[in-house]
């Protein structure tokens, strides 16, 4: 029985055990919680604990109200902030300290406070604790970086309260880290920035305030733009003032947008050099500025693409006022350029270019005249001068011509066909049809003989020619009759080229005896006297240019050998050509503006340029020839004038 009762309360106290263990594992499992209260827990000491002024920290920075004065963004945008560091720097602490009793007793209540967030300032706060451990043990080293840990939370959170713009805060744990060992050298930097703080605070305010009032970037020393940098000047890199300034550029950028929209390219000009002022390296300030240069290039080519379009229509006023606006945005267009030359090439040329190639339409009638070439404006030596070959009286003095206008020369000699067209077109008939007075070229004799039935129609030797020949056995007044047939035909002024005319587009720019140089041609340059040529006889000249032949006796089809510089073909070969002037034995007072010298009532003309029987002398450029107006012959052709 004794037994069996002891044997019960054995059960019974086991059992007791087993509850109270129980009992004491959930007491551990939740004891840390019901001992060590939380931030939001922690019962305030009139404001005197690091973890009352982090707590205040923390809903300052949680919702920042506008008149709270003590932020620096409750003058700007809301900014993104992380949480203040509560956790130690390093590792948690350690489970079981060590050192001896009372110092581990130290220590856990140190660790305690640190988690309570009594930092320093207080009897019963970490740093407390810890001091007083290493006054017990000087080497202990869990005080040691207890201490150093806690320098290191301090010195973390205020620097993100400075960040924050909570100077409050900032100044409180600033005055907790200078209680730790070495805490004056740590709080120095952060109390420098503080005081930075506390200056740029106002001036954002102040730049909030001016934003909202419109003056954002002027008046100059009196807007947010001033007030913003001055705060960069004090804290660079900024991160309130900087998206400041930003906000601004953003807003000039905008306004250039409508000045360019509305074309208005010098408030454009004004605004980028304003936004240039505010931030000369931002991405979007470039990207404007391509814009603005895009936008204006187009419009300055548009403007010299209307300016040729009023000079083609007879505008010229118009066409200048457009120009120079083009000028304005773009001085160095190189479509101004061209624009100034069509300028130049209307004053001098009717809008046609030196050397371009064109042909006059018929007004009433298919068919064109023959095809010009513009020669260019200029001045030139005419004549001869002493030591130069061939000179003659005939050629002097030399003097100097000057052409302040462009003119046109019809490409070649006029051809059979064209002059075809006119006798078909008129009824006309020529000196040698009406008289008989012909003259072709005798096999025979090797000389030119009379031929009564020899006309424009036929070839050097009487036979008919083709169309493609120069015309020849030609009076002076048959060819002017022509020209005049042109001009009526195409509503422009074609005449025979005046003597300047000629020599001047027979030189072709150059100051040599002949166009190609100063000799025999090296190649064949044109259809003249030379020593390889003979006649279908087998004749040959007596006079020629040495070792050359050009391939034929008599008259070529035109075009048939090289032009001179001016563009011109058979302008010193082929046939030589009647002019529109006078003969004079010499050029005292020949006019020297390029004009033809005509005498009323005058007989002889005079004639330019070799012909296809020429000697070398007779080919020089300075050569002319006193010809009677009435005379025809198998070596005499024309071509065509026209003024611009």
């Amino acid at each position: 029985m004794a037994a069996q009762i002891t044997t019960g309360w054995q059960r019974r106290a086991g059992i007791g055990l087993a509850v109270a263990a129980l009992m004491l594992a959930l007491i551990y499992r939740f004891l840390p919680g019901w001992l060590f209260l939380g931030p939001a827990d922690q019962p305030q000491a009139g404001g005197q604990g690091g973890g009352a002024l982090i707590d205040n920290a923390m809903s300052g920075l949680a919702v920042a109200p506008a008149s709270a004065g003590t932020s620096i963004y409750a003058a700007g945008p809301p900014l993104a902030l992380a949480p203040f560091a509560r956790d130690r720097a390093a590792s948690s602490p350690p489970a079981h300290p060590s050192g001896p009793p009372a110092v581990v007793a130290l220590l856990r209540r140190a660790y305690a406070a640190e988690r309570a967030e009594r930092w320093a300032g207080t009897p019963d706060s970490a740093a407390t604790y810890y001091q007083q451990a290493l006054q017990r043990a000087p080497g202990n080293a869990d005080a040691r970086a207890g201490l150093q840990s806690l320098a290191q939370l301090l010195e973390r959170n205020a620097a993100q309260a400075i960040r924050a713009g909570d100077a409050e805060t900032a100044q409180a744990l600033i005055n907790l880290l200078r209680e730790l060992p070495g805490g004056l050298d740590a709080g120095a930097p952060l109390q420098a920035r503080l005081f930075v703080l506390e200056h740029v605070q106002p001036l954002l305010r102040q730049a909030a305030a001016l934003e909202l009032a419109g003056h954002r970037v002027a008046p100059a020393g009196g807007s947010a733009l001033d007030a913003y940098r001055q705060v960069l000047v004090l804290d660079p890199g900024n991160p309130v003032a900087t998206r400041g300034l930003a906000r601004l550029q953003r807003d000039v950028l905008v306004q250039v947008r409508v000045a360019l929209a509305g074309e208005d390219f010098p408030r454009a000009a004004r605004l980028l050099a304003q936004a240039h002022g505010i931030d000369a390296g931002s991405t979007a300030l470039m990207a404007a500025r391509s814009n603005y240069e895009r936008a204006r290039v187009q419009r300055a080519r548009a403007l010299v693409a209307r300016a040729d379009a009023a000079l083609a229509a007879g505008s010229p006023a118009l066409a200048q006022q457009l120009a120079s606006q083009a000028r304005r945005l773009d001085p160095q267009l190189p479509q101004l350029a061209d624009y100034e030359q069509h300028v130049r090439d209307r004053k001098l040329y009717a809008g046609y270019r030196p050397g371009q190639l064109f042909a006059d339409g018929f007004l009433d009638r298919d068919g064109s005249a023959p095809t010009m070439v513009v020669i260019p404006a200029g001045s030139f030596l005419m004549g001869n001068r002493a030591g130069r070959p061939g000179l003659r009286g005939d050629q002097t003095p030399a003097h100097r011509v000057t052409f302040s206008r462009g003119f046109a020369l019809s490409r070649s000699e006029i051809t059979v066909a064209q002059f075809r067209a006119f006798v078909r077109a008129t009824g006309y008939r020529t000196g040698p049809e009406r008289n008989g007075d012909g003259l072709v070229y005798d096999e025979m004799t090797g000389r030119l003989r009379s031929d009564p039935a020899a006309n424009w129609r036929d070839g050097y030797d009487g036979e008919p020619a083709s169309g493609d020949m120069p015309v020849i056995n030609i009076t002076w007044a048959d060819a002017e009759a022509y020209c005049d047939w042109l001009s009526r035909v195409t509503g422009k002024r074609y005449a025979l080229p005046s003597e300047a005319e000629y020599e001047y587009a027979e030189r072709g720019g150059t100051v040599t005896p002949y166009w190609w140089g100063s000799g025999s041609p090296t190649q064949r340059v044109e259809n003249l006297a030379g020593a390889r040529d003979r006649s279908p006889r087998g004749r040959h000249w007596d006079n020629a240019f040495p070792k050359y032949g050009d391939g034929y006796w008599g008259p070529a089809p035109v075009m048939s050998f090289l032009p001179n510089p001016y563009g011109l073909f058979d302008i010193d070969g082929n046939v030589s050509e009647w002019t529109e002037d006078c003969w004079h034995d010499n050029y005292i007072r020949a006019p020297d503006d390029g004009s033809a010298w005509v005498n009323p009532g005058c007989q002889n003309r005079v004639v330019r340029g070799a012909s296809w029987a020429s000697t070398p002398e007779q080919a020089l450029s300075a050569w002319r020839i006193d010809t009677p107006g009435g005379a025809a012959s198998a070596r005499i052709g024309f071509r065509v004038a026209r003024a611009l």
